[in-house]
Protein backbone atom coordinates (compact mmCIF):
# COMPACT_ATOMS: atom_id res chain seq x y z
CA UNK A 1 0.00 0.00 0.00
CA UNK A 2 1.28 2.94 -0.80
CA UNK A 3 1.52 6.47 1.25
CA UNK A 4 1.31 8.32 -1.52
CA UNK A 5 -2.98 8.44 -1.65
CA UNK A 6 -4.96 11.67 -2.36
CA UNK A 7 -5.91 13.78 0.74
CA UNK A 8 -9.39 15.70 -0.11
CA UNK A 9 -10.84 17.85 -0.27
CA UNK A 10 -7.41 20.02 -1.67
CA UNK A 11 -6.32 16.88 -3.17
CA UNK A 12 -2.94 16.79 -2.27
CA UNK A 13 -0.70 13.86 -1.59
CA UNK A 14 -0.81 12.52 1.95
CA UNK A 15 2.96 10.93 1.37
CA UNK A 16 4.54 14.11 -0.23
CA UNK A 17 1.86 17.11 -0.04
CA UNK A 18 2.60 17.56 -3.71
CA UNK A 19 -0.66 18.03 -5.89
CA UNK A 20 -2.25 14.52 -6.53
CA UNK A 21 -1.09 12.49 -8.25
CA UNK A 22 2.58 13.33 -7.19
CA UNK A 23 5.17 11.93 -9.61
CA UNK A 24 5.88 8.94 -6.90
CA UNK A 25 2.35 7.90 -7.50
CA UNK A 26 2.12 8.42 -10.92
CA UNK A 27 5.02 5.97 -11.29
CA UNK A 28 2.76 3.30 -9.02
CA UNK A 29 0.17 4.13 -10.89
CA UNK A 30 1.52 3.47 -14.49
CA UNK A 31 3.41 0.28 -12.71
CA UNK A 32 -0.24 -1.06 -11.46
CA UNK A 33 -1.79 -0.27 -15.17
CA UNK A 34 0.80 -1.03 -17.00
CA UNK A 35 -1.25 -4.01 -18.91
CA UNK A 36 -4.61 -1.96 -18.59
CA UNK A 37 -4.18 1.76 -19.55
CA UNK A 38 -7.68 2.00 -20.27
CA UNK A 39 -8.82 1.24 -16.75
CA UNK A 40 -6.07 3.69 -15.29
CA UNK A 41 -7.66 6.57 -17.18
CA UNK A 42 -11.07 5.65 -16.08
CA UNK A 43 -10.11 5.24 -12.63
CA UNK A 44 -8.01 8.54 -12.80
CA UNK A 45 -11.11 9.93 -14.85
CA UNK A 46 -13.30 9.56 -11.73
CA UNK A 47 -10.68 11.08 -9.19
CA UNK A 48 -10.37 14.01 -11.46
CA UNK A 49 -14.47 13.88 -11.61
CA UNK A 50 -14.26 13.85 -7.66
CA UNK A 51 -11.66 16.77 -7.65
CA UNK A 52 -13.95 19.25 -9.80
CA UNK A 53 -16.83 18.56 -6.88
CA UNK A 54 -14.53 19.48 -4.51
CA UNK A 55 -12.38 22.30 -6.00
CA UNK A 56 -15.19 23.92 -7.88
CA UNK A 57 -12.95 27.10 -8.47
CA UNK A 58 -10.52 25.13 -10.58
CA UNK A 59 -10.23 25.20 -14.35
CA UNK A 60 -11.39 22.17 -15.40
CA UNK A 61 -8.55 21.93 -18.34
CA UNK A 62 -5.51 22.03 -16.27
CA UNK A 63 -7.19 20.08 -13.61
CA UNK A 64 -7.83 17.52 -16.43
CA UNK A 65 -4.23 17.75 -17.78
CA UNK A 66 -2.92 17.11 -14.17
CA UNK A 67 -5.27 13.76 -13.63
CA UNK A 68 -5.75 12.19 -16.89
CA UNK A 69 -3.65 14.05 -19.51
CA UNK A 70 0.00 12.30 -18.55
CA UNK A 71 -0.93 9.20 -19.23
CA UNK A 72 -1.11 9.42 -22.65
CA UNK A 73 2.32 10.80 -22.74
CA UNK A 74 5.47 8.61 -22.12
CA UNK A 75 7.09 8.65 -18.62
CA UNK A 76 10.06 10.67 -19.84
CA UNK A 77 7.74 13.03 -21.39
CA UNK A 78 5.17 13.41 -18.65
CA UNK A 79 7.92 14.78 -15.97
CA UNK A 80 10.00 17.59 -18.59
CA UNK A 81 6.30 19.44 -18.95
CA UNK A 82 7.61 20.77 -22.25
CA UNK A 83 4.92 22.86 -24.24
CA UNK A 84 5.56 22.33 -28.03
CA UNK A 85 4.54 25.17 -30.99
CA UNK A 86 2.06 23.99 -33.30
CA UNK A 87 3.46 23.90 -36.74
CA UNK A 88 1.44 23.59 -39.87
CA UNK A 89 0.90 20.70 -41.91
CA UNK A 90 2.63 20.78 -45.77
CA UNK A 91 -1.11 20.05 -46.87
CA UNK A 92 -2.61 23.13 -45.20
CA UNK A 93 -4.24 21.25 -41.96
CA UNK A 94 -3.22 21.41 -38.91
CA UNK A 95 -0.42 19.03 -37.70
CA UNK A 96 -0.70 16.79 -34.52
CA UNK A 97 -0.06 19.11 -31.57
CA UNK A 98 0.33 19.08 -27.90
CA UNK A 99 -2.97 18.75 -26.00
CA UNK A 100 -2.67 21.62 -24.19
CA UNK A 101 -2.76 23.75 -27.08
CA UNK A 102 -5.39 24.89 -30.36
CA UNK A 103 -4.26 25.63 -34.04
CA UNK A 104 -3.77 29.04 -33.07
CA UNK A 105 -1.12 27.95 -30.58
CA UNK A 106 -3.54 28.95 -27.13
CA UNK A 107 -3.98 27.34 -24.50
CA UNK A 108 -7.09 24.80 -25.10
CA UNK A 109 -9.87 25.21 -22.18
CA UNK A 110 -11.62 22.20 -23.99
CA UNK A 111 -10.95 18.52 -24.08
Amino acid sequence: MTSHGPVPPGWSCGGCDRPWPCPTRRQELRAEYADAPVSLALHLGACFVRAAEDMPWAPAGPLYRHFVGWTRRPPEVQETEVRLPCRPHPTGTSAARPDDTDPTGRESTVR
